[in-house]
């Protein structure tokens, strides 16, 4: 997808204005066949800041740098350059100023920029640079809505089937997308996306046309296609525009006919660093620490869809090292990650969490991760693992972090081992995040009617000098002001106090108490610094997290 040099002319550069040291680029070089990996090595690495590296190329270039990641590009902007044109000479028209056409590409050459001279011929024009995946992002503003494209291919009548399906997976992608909704009515299949944690409708089709349809995912993912009234589950392997996804695919019938959804179990995880999922300095420090233990138990708490796998494996890319064994047991097998060992659950022959975890033990590994624990027997044989010299990984049902304890011990798990195995608690929280598109800045009465409508006084949280924003909706972020997810934390370390609390049984009251002494922060807290940040807005807080009833009294630092 990039258009970047080669690797030694951006080693080059990075090296010359000091961005890179010499060890950091032999390591990045090791890891890489291609500049584009070379780059992304060191940006997923958060050794090399991404924008700081796209002004860095801008200044090879002797052009300027332009964000398009928080520059606002229409559908009528970009249509000043047919798709055609546009998608050949790599060029994004931004906008027009005192009759100078401002544009930005990522491939500056003098061929690209000759052709783009003679496109512009006789009309001013100013070109910066942009990142390839930027320049990318941009080009989906041509897409024609979904419906627009399923009466084309409909029309056309040749694939009817397949060029529909591949359009919807397209888009289900390019949206980032979670899942995928086939939702049968009377005479019409609607279409749903579920993006950033909200569904949405794509598109309709004819329900003629979506038995075609039907058949095609049910063969793609190995269901019977001659089974109507019973549920099936499947899965399908997909690379579109070199994104590699899996889909896992469950149907089941209805009065309307056979629904379907597929949750999309892409690679984008593997591009997470612990700052990119939302974790502040301070607990990302604090997360560090103890993951950098040999042994222990670390577990994630939050209901479904939350984002704890997310985290879990995020921990385990930054704990695979080529001398460290790490062994997962899930349901499903989420992310495809090498380097390390991945196993399935499979109830019909018997290899339960459980089960598989005790034979996993004899596979001598460093590090565990169990998808979930579900029951009582997971839970013992977790904590034993954990007590017996391994790091165990996993994820919990809790409304919060000071709630697990109190249930684990309900489970049956006897306090004194839970105090001596368990080293931290994440629960967490999934909010949509402003899109950079269209981010503005409230107005001082906007602002303070926003933070003082609600039953809580959530004005004390903020200081006069804050800046609170949200998004006005643009084509990037399909008019929702929002664009991507980032997590709220609520972090309770198991510290020597916690320990000695643990063995008494307590309340979840009494850790949450025991927890804020020490300086546990809340969601509501995090998700509290996060608008302050200008990353999310109250309403999406507010949406996932209820505050303490807090008065005016409170400190506003």
């Amino acid at each position: 997808m990039g258009n970047y040099p080669d690797i030694e002319t951006i080693k080059s550069i990075l090296l010359k204005e000091s961005y890179l040291s010499e060890e950091d680029s032999r390591e990045a070089e090791a890891a890489s066949r291609t500049s584009e990996e070379y780059v992304d090595f060191l940006i997923h690495k958060e050794t090399l800041d991404k924008r700081l590296f796209g002004q860095a190329l801008a200044e090879y270039y002797k052009i300027p740098y332009v964000d398009l990641e928080s520059t606002l590009i229409t559908k009528e902007s970009i249509s000043q350059i047919p798709e055609e044109v546009a998608r050949k000479l790599r060029i994004i028209y931004i906008k027009e100023v005192h009759d100078t056409h401002l544009m930005a590409t990522d491939l500056v050459t003098t061929d690209n920029i000759k052709r783009i001279t003679a496109f512009f011929k006789g009309k001013k024009f100013k070109i910066g640079y942009s990142l390839p995946d930027y320049v990318e992002n941009c080009f989906k503003l041509y897409e024609q809505p979904l419906e627009t494209r399923f009466s084309a291919i409909i029309k056309d009548g040749q694939r009817i089937a397949p060029e529909i399906l591949d359009e919807i997976i397209k888009d289900a992608l390019n949206f980032r997308a979670s899942d995928i909704h086939f939702e049968p009515g009377i005479d019409t299949l609607t279409v749903r996306f579920r993006v950033d944690g909200a569904l949405r409708q794509a598109g309709i089709l004819p329900k003629s046309t979506y038995e075609n349809v039907l058949n095609r995912i049910k063969l793609e993912a190995g269901m019977r296609i001659d089974e109507h009234f019973t549920a099936q589950d499947g899965a399908i392997q997909r690379t579109t525009d070199a994104i590699k996804a899996d889909f896992r695919v469950s149907l089941i019938p209805t009065i309307q006919g056979e629904k379907i959804v597929m949750r999309i179990l892409s690679s984008y995880v593997q591009d997470f660093s612990l700052k990119d999922i939302g974790l502040s300095e301070a607990n990302q420090k604090l997360i560090e620490r103890y993951a950098a233990k040999p042994f222990g138990m670390i577990l994630t708490v939050g209901p479904t869809g939350s984002g704890k796998t997310t985290t879990l494996y995020t921990l385990i890319k930054l704990l695979s090292r080529p001398n460290v064994n790490i062994t997962t047991i899930e349901d499903p097998v989420e992310y495809k990650m090498s380097g390390i060992s991945q196993i399935q659950v499979r109830e019909a022959s018997n290899l339960t969490f459980a089960r598989a975890l005790r034979s996993i033990v004899r596979q001598d590994p460093d590090i565990i991760l169990v998808g979930e624990i579900r029951d009582k027997e997971t839970a013992e044989v977790s904590v034993n693992a954990a007590l017996t010299g391994h790091l165990l990984l996993s994820t919990f049902h809790s409304n919060d972090a000071q709630t697990a304890i109190p249930r684990l011990i309900d489970m049956g798990i006897e306090p004194f081992l839970l105090a001596s195995t368990l080293e931290i608690i994440i629960a967490q929280r999934l909010v949509r995040t402003i899109c950079p598109h269209c981010k503005y800045s409230l107005s001082v009465g906007d602002a303070i009617n926003l933070l003082t409508v609600h039953k809580y006084e959530i004005a004390a949280y903020f200081k006069k000098a804050d800046n609170v924003y949200a998004g006005k909706g643009c084509g990037m972020c399909n008019n929702t002001g929002y664009k991507g997810r980032s997590a709220l934390y609520e972090l309770i370390p198991v510290t020597p106090a916690m320990q000695e609390l643990i063995i008494t049984s307590p309340s979840s009251r009494e850790i949450g108490l025991l927890a804020r002494s020490e300086g546990s922060v809340t969601m509501f807290e995090d998700g509290i610094a996060k608008v302050r940040l200008g990353a999310t807005t109250i309403s999406e807080v507010l949406r996932v997290v209820e505050p303490p009833a807090i008065t005016a009294k409170r400190s506003k630092s």
